[in-house]
């Protein structure tokens, strides 16, 4: 063991720590490997060993203080782009058939949709165009 470079123990400890951040998915395992790969990177380099601990705990803390907060913030974020039904919303359609509080039809994203409106009161011609504020099921809700 003694002629095995101190590199090349540090390039094990990182793939050792490789395993379980693909195992488990925890990002910090990533970040003690990219420690224990700038260790050995001044190991390489013929720093002593205090150095070479230093250069880990300092390397691998640094990045969880820092990439974590900011991907513990980018995973609560919804996404920017709208999929499904929650990107017809806010779009425009058009009345093919009279639509009121009980029903209708219109043309929404190049389909035919059935569609009522969200003021009971009001009803929407043929060849209006309406604004879709909400989905719910199969019926647009239109004003």
């Amino acid at each position: 063991m003694d002629n095995i470079d101190a590199w090349v123990w540090w390039l094990i400890g990182a793939a050792a720590l490789g395993i379980p951040l693909v195992i488990t998915a925890m990002p910090e395992f990533g970040m003690f490997a990219v420690g224990a790969v700038a260790a050995a990177v001044l190991a390489g380099l013929g720093f002593d060993v205090v150095v070479q601990v230093l250069t880990f705990v300092i390397v691998s803390v640094a990045l969880v203080a820092v990439v974590r907060p900011i991907a513990n913030r980018h995973g609560r974020q919804r996404p920017e782009l709208a999929t499904g039904v929650d990107a017809l919303k806010g779009k425009q359609a058009v009345v093919l058939e009279r639509v009121d509080a009980s029903g209708g039809r219109i043309k929404l994203a190049g389909e035919v949709w059935s569609a009522r409106a969200l003021d009971t009161g009001r009803a929407y011609e043929a060849g209006q165009e309406v604004d879709v504020v909400d989905i719910e099921g199969a019926t647009a809700i239109v004003i």
